[in-house]
């Protein structure tokens, strides 16, 4: 059994998707459908930057999201496949959750660019730039993670925001609870927490603005029926239900990326094979999460035609 995986934000690079568009047809297509469904022209940011325009949450996202989305309607159309054909099961981390839902047709692409452009605008007006942080822990499972959120908090917020692999836990919330987490890492028996250069606060409490902001805006834009199952961030758990898909959604926004525990549940659903669309960074986590799992990431043309001659 096979799993479709998108990544999520930091992924996102200067460049992204220029070789696939120069080489298909289907790719341009993908970008210039996003580009006239936000009204901008995203596609030149991704090719050209610059830097730090590409990495605003409200451009990263849509940006990220159509990469995978390209690199997926390549392989559809040069191969003559589905994803409901090959794919068992799909699974977005945080943003690339909305990818999956529209690999899965529950939502158009033009849907989903917009759908993403908000939620990276209201996530980025939900804190004041600089309240907020976030901060990865290297050598830190989840246990030891929580344990230092909570001692950490001493009142604000500080919380375990992604459980993405057994080595690696992000927490998030007030910046100064975070600067104490920081500090207090060796003292719990963590390598090390290392702030990330992010804008704002991301899963946590604080993000409860943009939730509500999301909440009105997938009521005017429900998810519908998926050809293939979705594993939740929030729940780690199997959802086909439109309805608790648009909940789960909402959750999503204030709630644990619970990535790690995802994998282990579709690796126990009978998932052997993990393709990564857009991106190589959750491949490497899979792997850290089970060694036996197959895992392939999927870029360029390159990895495209290699990916068809395997499935």
């Amino acid at each position: 059994m096979r799993a479709f995986i998108f990544p999520g934000q930091g992924s996102q690079k200067v460049g992204m998707g220029v070789d696939l568009a120069a080489a298909s047809p289907a790719a341009r297509e993908v970008f210039q459908e996003v580009d006239d469904a936000l009204n901008q022209k995203l596609f030149a940011i991704m090719s050209a930057g610059p830097d730090d325009a590409l990495t605003l949450t409200e451009n990263a996202q849509p940006a990220i999201m159509a990469n995978a989305i390209a690199t997926l309607r390549v392989l559809e159309k040069e191969g003559g496949i589905t994803l409901a054909d090959k794919a068992d099961f799909v699974a977005g981390h945080s943003l690339g959750e909305y990818t999956a839902l529209c690999a899965a047709g529950a939502f158009t692409l033009a849907d989903t660019a917009r759908l993403l452009k908000l939620r990276g605008q209201a996530m980025q007006a939900a804190v004041p730039v600089g309240v907020g942080a976030m901060a990865a822990l290297l050598g830190a499972d989840i246990v030891k993670a929580a344990a230092l959120a909570d001692a950490a908090a001493e009142g604000q917020v500080c919380t375990v925001a992604n459980d993405n692999d057994p080595t690696q836990v992000v927490i998030s919330g007030h910046r100064e609870a975070i600067e104490r987490a920081i500090a207090l890492a060796k003292e719990h028996a963590i390598k090390r927490g290392i702030l990330l250069p992010v804008s704002a606060p991301f899963h946590c409490p604080l993000m409860q603005p943009a939730a509500d902001a999301m909440e009105q805006a997938l009521a005017k834009t429900a998810p519908g029926a998926l050809h293939v199952p979705l594993y939740a961030n929030v729940t780690a758990a199997q959802v086909t239900d439109p309805e608790e898909v648009q909940r789960l959604l909402v959750e999503q926004v204030t709630g644990r990326v619970r990535w790690r525990e995802c994998v282990l549940a579709m690796r126990a659903a009978g998932a052997e094979h993990f393709v990564e669309l857009g991106g190589k960074v959750l491949g490497p986590m899979v792997g850290r999460i089970d060694g036996e799992a197959k895992v392939t990431s999927v870029v360029t043309m390159d990895d495209i035609e290699a990916l068809l001659k395997e499935i």
